[in-house]
């Protein structure tokens, strides 16, 4: 399979898409973008998030909520930073496109099929799932790793 450079520049584009939109989330939960009731503040801080998940996963047990809380945002961040650094791509980018599917499911449970389709987030598991499946990841630590050991070094028409 053959990568043209616009198609390097388009999964880049991908890449940094999705990694901040997962750090943005983060941030905003941590309180990083400001205070609840802020504008462009969607939670700012912990509790209120946690309250939100608890909407979102209505069907599962309340105890389990803050589990799944921290669960969430840790793979957020975690496949946030990868797909940002570029780094074990392929496996973030899986990692992504579950962790999302799993959430736009959980919404279309308790909210309705019109709220993952309305937030995207339904599109942001497809483009995660797409995004593993490009046979090379220029503009990234994976493609440094792969340079300089030729035993990941994709062919030559992977990358022209």
């Amino acid at each position: 399979m053959q990568m043209h450079s616009a198609s390097k520049l388009y999964a880049l584009y991908l890449r940094i898409a999705i990694a901040v939109a997962y750090l943005w989330e983060v941030a905003d939960r941590l309180g990083l973008l400001g205070r609840h009731g802020q504008p462009h503040v969607g939670w700012g801080d912990w509790g209120h998030f946690v309250a939100y998940t608890r909407q979102v996963i209505s069907f599962v047990p309340t105890t389990w909520v803050p589990a799944l809380a921290v669960m969430a945002t840790l793979g957020e961040g975690v496949f946030g930073l990868m797909l940002l650094l570029g780094l074990f791509t392929r496996y973030a980018a899986i990692g992504s496109g579950i962790l999302s599917l799993c959430f736009a499911l959980a919404m279309a449970i308790s909210f309705g099929i019109e709220s993952p389709l309305g937030y995207s987030v339904f599109t942001l598991s497809a483009a995660s799932f797409l995004l593993s499946t490009l046979p090379y990841y220029a503009y990234s630590i994976d493609a440094r790793l792969h340079a300089t050991n030729p035993i990941f070094t994709p062919t030559q028409n992977q990358i022209s």
